[in-house]
């Protein structure tokens, strides 16, 4: 799922409206727009654009009397999360991480070589990997010198910390 699309569908409080009545059960344009008082025009423009992002799915059921009505409803759990701090912005969704393999095997399903971008994208997840190893050893370091700090004892690190351990 394109996070920026997602992101741009999410902005428009109409969207996020029909959404809301779509969690229901499924609706056709014309209910929603009615129950919006919305034009079926403006209906149609949304519902194609959250279609594209991937939140509705559509199916026709045939009526009574009539061509069949077009439906549409929610087509899949999408959760996400944005964090904002002084500087830092950033947006996750959950398996965030594996959305990248998961274009790749698709492509590959479908015959492409994607050998490259393979290797690349395990290259980057090995950096990132040393990078959170990396993170996760400073903030043990800094749990344990707070440990340290409060049994009053001298707080050693680097070369010194490392030497009195292979005492």
């Amino acid at each position: 799922m394109d996070l920026e699309l997602l992101l741009d569908v999410m902005g428009c409080k109409t969207r996020r409206d029909i959404l809301d009545l779509l969690q229901d059960e499924p609706r056709f344009v014309s209910q929603i727009s009615r129950e919006l008082e919305i034009g079926q025009k403006a209906i149609i423009e949304h519902l194609r654009a959250m279609e594209e992002a991937g939140l509705l799915s559509s199916s026709f059921q045939k009526i009574e009397r009539g061509r069949p009505r077009k439906y549409y409803g929610i087509s899949n759990d999408v959760e996400f999360q944005i964090f904002i701090s002084q500087g830092t912005i950033r947006v996750k969704t959950p398996g965030h991480e594996f959305q990248e393999l998961q274009m790749l095997e698709e492509r590959a399903r479908m015959g492409d070589d994607v050998s490259y971008e393979l290797e690349q994208l395990i290259q980057d997840y090995d950096e990132a990997k040393k990078h959170a190893e990396l993170l996760l050893r400073q903030v043990d370091e800094r749990k344990r010198a707070l440990k340290i700090r409060s049994l009053n004892l001298p707080v050693m690190f680097g070369e010194e910390e490392s030497q009195n351990e292979k005492q």
